[in-house]
């Protein structure tokens, strides 16, 4: 898929644990890792807000679009 996610970037970034993270935004850690490990087929907007406001970031430090060539490597 050509949408990257880097939430566990910016969980390392704040020292902070998947577990923590979960808890603070309302979501159960095995979704969080869904999300995280990027096998989520969607996120909601206050989900995404939520973790912008938790984790101190922009949607663009969490997400990003890599080319079909390039996505995966």
């Amino acid at each position: 898929m050509p949408i990257t996610v880097d939430i566990d970037v910016m969980l390392a970034r704040r020292k902070m644990s998947v577990g923590e993270l979960a808890d603070r935004i309302g979501i159960t850690p095995a979704n969080l890792a869904v999300l995280k490990n990027g096998r989520a087929k969607a996120v909601r907007f206050t989900t995404l807000a939520a973790l912008c406001e938790v984790l101190k970031c922009q949607p663009g430090d969490l997400l990003r679009w890599e080319t079909e060539d390039t996505a995966g490597q």
